[in-house]
């Protein structure tokens, strides 16, 4: 997916009712998340099987809904405790490509000064 780097995105741990559409999800983003729905920021969902990914966002004049359902196989929800998480745009990816949103034998980030 594409959305520009300012574009923050949350995942809401635990799992979701997914009968809920834009209106239960933007009030769920509002009450139990503690954001806001009209941010532009991703808010993504996943049910209880994890075959189900919703994803809620606002784009200039109305509310988006993309949504996912695998067939066979399910995603690699966190299972931490924690009510949301903030995770990158690369994360995300991973998580829709059915991959563990932290990697364990990606390359350690490098953090060189120039010194003249």
């Amino acid at each position: 997916m594409f959305f520009p780097f300012h574009v923050r995105v949350f995942l809401a741990t635990g799992y979701t009712d997914m009968r809920k559409s834009i209106n239960g999800l933007s009030v769920q983003v509002a009450r139990n998340l503690e954001k806001d729905p009209l941010s532009g920021h991703l808010f993504v969902f996943c049910n209880k099987r994890r075959n189900m990914v919703k994803i809620l966002y606002w784009d200039r004049n109305g509310f988006c809904l993309w949504h996912k359902r695998l067939e066979k196989q399910f995603f690699r929800w966190p299972k931490d405790e924690k009510e949301i998480c903030e995770i990158d745009h690369r994360q995300l990816d991973w998580l829709l490509e059915g991959l563990e949103i932290h990697q364990r034998n990606a390359h350690h980030r490098l953090s060189y000064a120039t010194i003249f």
